[in-house]
């Protein structure tokens, strides 16, 4: 047996630029086993960010499940910050999955995520890994981060278990919750068999129309169409949006808020496909929300003009509002019957083609009081954002939820949404 000094020499060979000395020094401190963690972790402690982890990390790994426990336990000491712990923890195989699965249920946010980070790296197709995301999803955890592609990631393997426990008498309710929010999730509606599909569509239309102040606010960035709520159905086709369905507020203004994913056809094998909300009508205007570069392309000034211009076809009216702190954009527009008729902007660097276009709008037909930017101008426009439910807003009818291509559907569409 090598003496405590031993050991430490054979800790400070890890550190050598010698190849050699680094393997040798390795082999021997991994056949030491456990006894050789508390100095290994100690060193570890000390070494600056940039000193490579390598050879540590690959000690640790052949010893395996105890020097896992071992770095859990010098972290909560505080003897490892949370940085040092994550970048060790990589270093673990499928041995410590069983480990990795109870890590990702730690109520403590930045261990949950490296559990999970452990799973996903390591692709554990796991009765344990399975039971930690639906656990979490029973109790109301979200998607955020590793979890969430850690669920995605293993959607076609756990996908038939989880349809199992959505149909086990002996499941508890938590569990077979967390196993449609995991189906969702990873699959969408698709994902679903015709009972838990229909028990979703009946529960959305109970919701209906919802909460109506969960529609978006105009902090930081934000944009919206609003047309007349007496000639909103015209915007479906303006905006070639396909299979409208009724959904509570808080459900549509969440998927209009979800990336575009990837639908190629054979016109455009590139193609990406969203979704875009029409909110039930708010004080006589249904607003309108999507995904920003699906609707205006890359040259958003031409997008957002010629897209005002031909809602308004559709509709006799429309209004496109813009802000952006960040970038500094603050503008709207108002068109009527197909042709614009008053915008304002607070940018300072139109191109001149640009304030050549608005020199030319001299017939403005907006309201004379209407002044300001969008947070000042909307409300007396249409509908101001921020009040929506905050006083006694007249509310008629659901919103919808649409697609903006005809041959995707809603059950493509992945990630679990409020109702």
């Amino acid at each position: 047996m090598e003496t405590e000094a031993g050991t430490a020499a054979l800790i400070d060979d890890l550190d050598s630029a010698d190849a050699d000395r680094v393997a040798a020094a390795a082999e021997r401190l991994a056949a030491h086993g456990e006894r050789a963690l508390p100095g290994l972790l100690a060193r570890v402690g000390t070494l600056r960010q940039s000193r490579p982890l390598q050879p540590f990390g690959e000690v640790l790994n052949r010893i395996g499940p105890p020097a896992f426990d071992a770095v859990l336990a010098a972290s909560k000491a505080g003897s490892l910050g949370a940085p040092l712990r994550g970048r060790l923890l990589r270093f673990f195989d499928e041995r410590c999955a069983g480990r990795f699965a109870a890590l990702a249920l730690d109520p403590d946010q930045w261990l949950s995520d490296g559990g999970f980070a452990g799973l996903l790296r390591l692709r554990v197709d796991s009765e344990a890994g399975l039971r930690a995301l639906v656990e979490r999803v029973g109790r109301g955890g979200d998607f955020y981060g590793p979890a969430g592609d850690y669920a995605r990631a293993m959607q076609d393997a756990f996908a038939p278990r989880l349809r199992e426990l959505r149909r086990d008498p002996t499941a508890s309710r938590s569990v077979r919750r967390g196993a449609l929010g995991l189906l969702i999730e990873g699959g969408g509606l698709d994902a679903l068999d015709a009972h838990d599909r229909t028990l979703v569509e009946r529960l959305v239309r109970v919701k209906l129309p919802g909460n109506v102040r969960a529609t978006p606010d105009t902090q930081l960035s934000a944009w919206w169409l609003a047309v007349p709520g007496t000639a909103y159905e015209g915007v479906f086709e303006a905006l070639g949006l396909h299979d409208p369905r009724p959904v509570p507020v808080q459900t549509g203004v969440a998927a209009a808020m979800c990336a575009a994913i990837p639908a190629p056809s054979e016109e455009d094998p590139s193609r990406f496909v969203s979704r875009t909300f029409v909110t039930p009508e708010l004080d006589g205007w249904r607003l309108v929300f999507g995904q920003f570069p699906q609707f205006f392309g890359r040259d958003a000034w031409r997008g957002m003009t010629e897209t005002v211009e031909r809602v308004s076809v559709a509709c006799g009216q429309a209004q496109l509002f813009f802000v952006d702190d960040a970038g500094g954009a603050d503008f709207w527009f108002v068109a009527k019957d197909g042709r614009l008729v008053d915008l304002y902007t607070g940018e300072d660097d139109l191109d001149e083609e640009d304030e050549e276009e608005e020199d030319d709008e001299e017939d403005c037909e907006a309201p004379d009081d209407v002044t300001g930017g969008v947070r000042e101008a909307c409300g007396d426009l249409s509908v101001d954002l921020d009040l929506v439910g905050v006083f006694d807003t007249v509310v008629r009818g659901h919103g919808w939820l649409a697609v903006t291509a005809p041959d995707v559907g809603h059950g493509r569409f992945p990630g679990l949404l409020p109702v």
